[in-house]
């Protein structure tokens, strides 16, 4: 039996992008999703009154606009529109060399360095953490972010084509602007929380899934099942839970966010991270990346036999 383009179009579209991500990278300069952050931040200015309806109003403006342009644009050229959208939503290349430029310095005795790059990807405060603690935070960083910066936008991808990529960026990318528990954001960004809460259910569980079945599976999802409810994301916490049980390390714990600390349930079992569970994470984000395209590949063959 032999199939045609079009019938793989979607996995083919995907692969692609994955490629062009690994080769290229992020763009340097002119980043789409740096000029959105930039309008996010001019329309939160405006429009935060610390209410829910203009929480509401700043994400429809900020999101719908582009998403339904998106999907004016698609039925022109699918494939490169499809292309071009899940390349400038995927971060897997990015995320990857963010983790190692920690992992490095990390490992070579430069803390100082290392908390600096580490404090690029995370929301916490990291001028006083340890060796540990920096290994700790890069760690959670790359198996939350693995979800929400790649899986999640493959499975929407997925559904919706290069569309639905875009969707899932754009409300992450707000999520993780305006979703925060402070007396200015409560109330504005509680929408931009739930909406991103409700679109990356499922992808996270799905990728709680794959870093079990790529790790320690069994205490995997031990972890996964006993630690998870405990966290107060419902969708940070299976990833992180399973992720950190396939790795055999323990993540969670104090942090310091906004000045204040926050005592956060533990995650996972074993040795507290170092430097070399980075490369570790990276790994495992990577094998989850290839193993989810060769799914992709398969359920498309399978739908069209």
């Amino acid at each position: 039996m032999s199939f045609g383009f079009d019938a793989f179009a979607m996995p083919l579209a995907a692969l692609a992008a994955v490629l062009l991500d690994r080769l290229l990278g992020e763009t340097r300069r002119w980043h789409p999703l740096v000029g959105f952050g930039n309008l996010a931040t001019a329309l939160e200015t405006k429009l935060n009154q610390r209410s829910l309806l203009t929480g509401v109003a700043a994400w429809l403006i900020s999101v719908a606009p582009w998403v339904a342009l998106a999907f004016w644009l698609r039925p022109i050229a699918p494939f490169a529109i499809d292309v071009v959208l899940l390349y400038f939503a995927l971060g897997a290349q990015s995320l990857c060399e963010h983790a190692a430029a920690i992992a490095k310095p990390l490992q070579e005795g430069r803390l100082d360095e290392a908390r600096q790059r580490v404090g690029w990807i995370v929301s916490r405060e990291t001028a006083q953490l340890d060796a540990s603690g920096v290994a700790k935070a890069g760690v959670e960083s790359v198996l939350e972010n693995g979800n929400d910066a790649i899986f999640g936008t493959l499975f929407w991808f997925a559904l919706l084509g290069g569309p639905g990529a875009l969707l899932f960026r754009l409300a992450n990318t707000l999520d993780a602007m305006w979703g925060y528990r402070t007396e200015r954001f409560n109330l504005f960004g509680r929408f931009a929380a739930r909406f991103d809460d409700a679109l990356n259910w499922l992808p996270a569980r799905l990728t709680a899934l794959t870093y079990a079945l790529l790790g320690e599976t069994r205490r995997a999802f031990n972890c996964w099942r006993i630690q998870a409810p405990g966290w107060d994301s419902p969708n940070a916490g299976p990833v992180m839970a399973a992720g950190a049980g396939s790795l055999g390390i323990a993540l969670g714990g104090a942090a310091i966010y906004h000045g204040h600390e926050e005592i956060r349930p533990p995650l996972g079992q074993g040795p507290a991270p170092v430097a070399a569970d980075l490369y570790r994470a990276i790994t495992l984000v990577k094998r989850s990346l290839w193993l989810w395209l060769s799914i992709l590949f398969i359920i498309t063959g399978a739908w069209h036999a």
